[in-house]
Order: C-alpha cells, then sequence, then structure tokens
C-alpha cells in the first residue's frame, strides 16, 4: 500500500490535520438526520428486525429503494434491487456477477481504489481509462474503446466521483451509454454520491439515458446520510431490453455468502428515504460546497499547484506542477515532504491511479483554512 510507506513523524509545534480521511463522521461537524437515527432507534424498540432477513434484502427495504429511485424515466420494482453490506459490497457483487476470473473490467483513473482491489481480489483485469482533468474529469471514450477485447465485460463509472468531484452532463452520459452498446458492455453505474452536487449543477443517474444497455447501479446511504458505519447498500438492476438475466440470478446467489445486511437499518430504510426533510439535503450539499470553496480560494495563486475545480461529492484534486518544484518529483514525496514540513495528511494521487496530482478530503472551513494556509508557506 502507498500510504502504508509513508513516515509520520510527531510534532510538538503543530497537529495534524488530516485531509485524507473519506469518513464524514470524523470531525463531528456533518451529522445524520434526526429522522434517520430516531428509525433506527424505533426499528430496535420494535423487536421486529431482530433476526435474518432475505440475502437479497427485506422485501420493505427493497420496495422502498426502488420507489425512492424510480426517477427520471426511470421504474424499478423490487425484484430490481438487490440489499448488500455497503454500496462496496454491492460494488463487489456486480463486478463478480459480470466477470469471471480472467475477464476484465474498465475502471476510471482517477478512481476509488476498492475497483481494484475487489478485481484483483476476484481475478478480474482491471484496465484504467483515462479520465479528462481539463474537461471535467469527463471519460476519454477513445481510450476507452482502444482497452477493450473480446473478455472486456464492463464499464465501471462513478458519477459523482471520488476523488475527483465531477459531475457529469447528460450529454456526457449519453455517449458514454452510446459507446456501451456499440461495444456490448453492461456499466456498472457507482451513484453512491447521488444528487450530492452543488449549485447550478444536475445530477443525471445513468440509467436514465440507458434505452438499450444494462445497468447495474449501485449506492447507499453511506454518504449522503453520512452513516457509513449502518452498512446497508444496494444494487439496482435496469434492464430494458430483458438482457440481464443471468446477472439477476448471479446477484442473488451473490447476496447469500454474507447472509444479508443490517437489520435494523432495513427496517428503517423506508423511514430514512422518505421523511428526511428537504432541508437537510440542501444543507449537506451547501456545507460541501462551502467546504470545497474553501479549498479553491485558500490554494488559489499557490506556486506550483492547480486547484481543480469540483461540482460535487465530499473532495477535490490538486494538480501538482512538478517543474515548479526544486525537490519535488512524484506525488508521494510531495505527500511525505508536507507531512514532514507541515504535518498536512493529502492522500498522495497515486492512490487514485493518478501520479501528477494529490487528493484531500473536504473536513470542516476552520481546518481546511489552516491546511491551506500551512500548504501555501
Amino acid at each position: 500500500m502507498i500510504v502504508d510507506k509513508l513516515v509520520i513523524r510527531e510534532s510538538n509545534e503543530k497537529q495534524m490535520i488530516p485531509l485524507s480521511i473519506g469518513d464524514p463522521t470524523v470531525f463531528g461537524n456533518l451529522n445524520p438526520p434526526d429522522v434517520a437515527v430516531e428509525a433506527v432507534a424505533k426499528s430496535a424498540r420494535s423487536g421486529a428486525n431482530n433476526g435474518y432477513l432475505p440475502a437479497v434484502g427485506s422485501p420493505d427495504a427493497r420496495a422502498a429503494i426502488a420507489r425512492k429511485f424510480s426517477t427520471q424515466g426511470v421504474t424499478y420494482t423490487a425484484n430490481d434491487i438487490v440489499i448488500g453490506s455497503g454500496c462496496s459490497h454491492a460494488i463487489d457483487m456486480a463486478i463478480t456477477a459480470l466477470a469471471n476470473e480472467g475477464d476484465s473490467i474498465l475502471i476510471p483513473s482517477p478512481g476509488f481504489s476498492l475497483y481494484r482491489t475487489i478485481c484483483e481480489h476476484r481475478g478480474v483485469v482491471a484496465k484504467y481509462y483515462n479520465l479528462l482533468p481539463d474537461q471535467g474529469w469527463e471519460m476519454d471514450l477513445n481510450h476507452v474503446e482502444s482497452l477493450v477485447d473480446e473478455r472486456t465485460k464492463a464499464i465501471l463509472i462513478n458519477n459523482p466521483s471520488n476523488p475527483c468531484g465531477s459531475n457529469w452532463s447528460k450529454q456526457h452520459l449519453e455517449a458514454i451509454v452510446a459507446l456501451a452498446k456499440k461495444l456490448k458492455l453492461t456499466i456498472i453505474s457507482d451513484e453512491i454520491y447521488n444528487s450530492m452536487v452543488f449549485e447550478g449543477q444536475t445530477f443525471v443517474a445513468a440509467a436514465s439515458v440507458a434505452q438499450d444497455v444494462p445497468v447495474i447501479t449501485t449506492g447507499g446511504i453511506s454518504k449522503q446520510y453520512l452513516v457509513p458505519g449502518w452498512r446497508v447498500g444496494w444494487a439496482m438492476i435496469h434492464d430494458p431490453k430483458g438482457q440481464a438475466g443471468e446477472i439477476r440470478e448471479a446477484l442473488a446467489k451473490l447476496a447469500t455468502v454474507l447472509v444479508g445486511a443490517n437489520s435494523l437499518v432495513q427496517g428503517a430504510l423506508e423511514t430514512i428515504l422518505f421523511d428526511t426533510p428537504a432541508s437537510y439535503y440542501t444543507k449537506l450539499n451547501a456545507t460541501l460546497e462551502l467546504h470545497a470553496k474553501t479549498v479553491c480560494d485558500g490554494l488559489a495563486g499557490c506556486p506550483g499547484l492547480r486547484v481543480v475545480v469540483p461540482q460535487g461529492a465530499m473532495y477535490i484534486m490538486v494538480e501538482i506542477k512538478f517543474d515548479e518544484f526544486k525537490d519535488v518529483t512524484t506525488d508521494v514525496q510531495f505527500t511525505q515532504m508536507l507531512l514532514d514540513e507541515q504535518f498536512v495528511f493529502v492522500l498522495p494521487g497515486s492512490v487514485f491511479n493518478e501520479k501528477n496530482f494529490s487528493h484531500r478530503h473536504l473536513p470542516t472551513p476552520r481546518k481546511l483554512t489552516e491546511a491551506c494556509a500551512r500548504i501555501q508557506e
């Protein structure tokens, strides 16, 4: 692991500012909606959700997910939903359902490192396709096409993106779907940051523009409801042409491996999804946008760095201009020097297969302001 090789020394002068942690609960300023907490407590007190549930998820929870995400012209039923132990488990099931050992999946670069980890664990070849920072981290469609061979089974996309903070337009998603149709590939769309976009942005679900291509959309409650430890996620099967029968069967079988996700949260899921007030979502997105703006403003004009302005999610990527540094030649070296000199911990872009960038999680404005001031030094 790249991060494991970094050396964290003690400092008597400065407190560590970790901008490397993807858990939104760590700093205490982002809290789940009261409705969610009360719903889980009620579920526990009821005694009705203490036992095993069907491996694919409870009928009520699956129906609630289907109803919640039947939007933008897409209609789901409970039979289209498989619940997993978090979105990461849903992604694992989707990849495993689609690809056998030796097959390949196309994954984004930069992209969430878990995609490659899952592929390696399953004996699946992870082929990285480029995202274009100067085009809002859009997919390089020509590069995607050049990677496909007879053993390529799917394109995995992540929108809004970790680590990029990008949010793709409807037109770009339509181009991706058209390419998937041409290449006869299923799309796995990781939408754990569904609707977590900034002012002026509109989130578009990949399935909403897919009329001829199967789309397995993964999601969950960890990010939007700020409860990554509650471990409930899902895979939603959009199959407009009836091409995904074997995928449905495989997902149902794979769900049995963990014997079902958190029963108490499943019992509360309908309330969480439908009774959380609109003001909660608005406030959360505004808060995350403020955090992003704090970094963009704080690093504006910083020699050797260029911020790629995010459009959503919880992250931001910063380009390292190595030709403007005398002693820095790699992203890992930059990260280590920042740790040594300023006690600010960012992730090297290599973690996401992008060596010319560093990555920052967006915690609190106060910590971000201080971190940016230290980086400017």
